[in-house]
């Protein structure tokens, strides 16, 4: 009996044990879900479209080293590429594409509405307006590309003030979709912009052509502090931050660019001979 009312008292210990566990485990189920949702961020519209602006002031300059990964063949000159960017604001920008051993691919050079690209290995040099490089041909799709690619680091395609602004709330990502008027006066939808709602950064755009369709997706990644942001800071405490890795997937199935950056450099004087101070008319 002795023996009989110890295994019982045992149980009885091991039960409420357990009782006691799953009271606790459930509590901080409970603990849990106010803490997740309390670190997701409330934004208006105008604040996000605010916050963009600040981003791109933030950068005066650029210096980057970056490789790019082409799938598709939708660039017909290397699937590898080694690059440098130079940027200085509001809308210069120089792109050097280079071999794995340091042959010169291509120069890419934009300022204000005009580019230039200059392409050694072929002996051709083309030039012409930003929004319409069909002068390019078969090279248009990529450049085109790239260029949304480093606007979204660079934070230089603000929304302007004839576009609008709705936001959408999708769980922890803010939805900011950009309209704009088309040259017949239709609104049309133009840009999607997604925001974490726990540190609100850009992770992911579609571009939209025309009938709504999307025309390219760029996903950001791999954020990291390359600096310190005066006043507000786009990250909350202080620090500027940038995607180093950037997917871009072709909307027409042409292909994809993966651009890992290795190095960014902000706000450093340019010397001449980095970007030049010249029109390209």
């Amino acid at each position: 009996m002795k023996n009989l009312k110890c295994k019982m008292d045992g149980r009885a210990h091991f039960a409420f044990f357990i009782l006691l566990s799953a009271l606790a485990f459930l509590a901080g189920c409970a603990e849990v879900t106010p803490r997740e949702e309390a670190r997701l961020k409330q934004a208006t519209a105008k604040e996000l479209t605010a916050l963009l602006s600040q981003r791109e002031a933030a950068i005066q300059t650029m210096k980057g080293l970056f490789s790019a990964k082409v799938r598709g063949g939708i660039i017909p000159i290397a699937s590898r590429v080694e690059g440098v960017l130079y940027y200085r604001r509001p809308n210069s920008m120089r792109l050097r594409g280079f071999t794995a051993v340091g042959s010169e691919i291509f120069e890419f050079v934009q300022a204000n509405d005009s580019f230039k690209l200059r392409l050694p290995t072929m002996g051709r040099v083309l030039s012409g307006n930003p929004s319409d490089m069909s002068e390019m041909g078969k090279l248009a799709r990529p450049f085109q590309l790239s260029v949304w690619a480093m606007a979204g680091l660079l934070g230089t395609d603000t929304i302007s003030k004839d576009e609008t602004v709705a936001l959408v709330e999708e769980g922890d990502r803010y939805r900011l979709e950009v309209s704009g008027l088309s040259p017949d006066g239709k609104q049309l939808t133009r840009r999607l912009l997604w925001f974490e709602r726990d540190t609100l950064l850009v992770v992911r755009e579609d571009r939209l052509t025309e009938s709504g369709s999307v025309e390219a997706t760029i996903q950001y990644e791999d954020f990291r502090p390359i600096g310190q942001v005066e006043g507000t800071s786009s990250a909350g405490d202080g620090r500027l931050l940038r995607p180093f890795k950037i997917v871009l997937e072709d909307g027409k199935g042409q292909g994809s660019v993966q651009v890992t950056f290795h190095e960014m450099v902000p706000n450093q004087p340019l010397a001449a001979t980095d970007l030049p101070q010249v029109s390209l008319r």
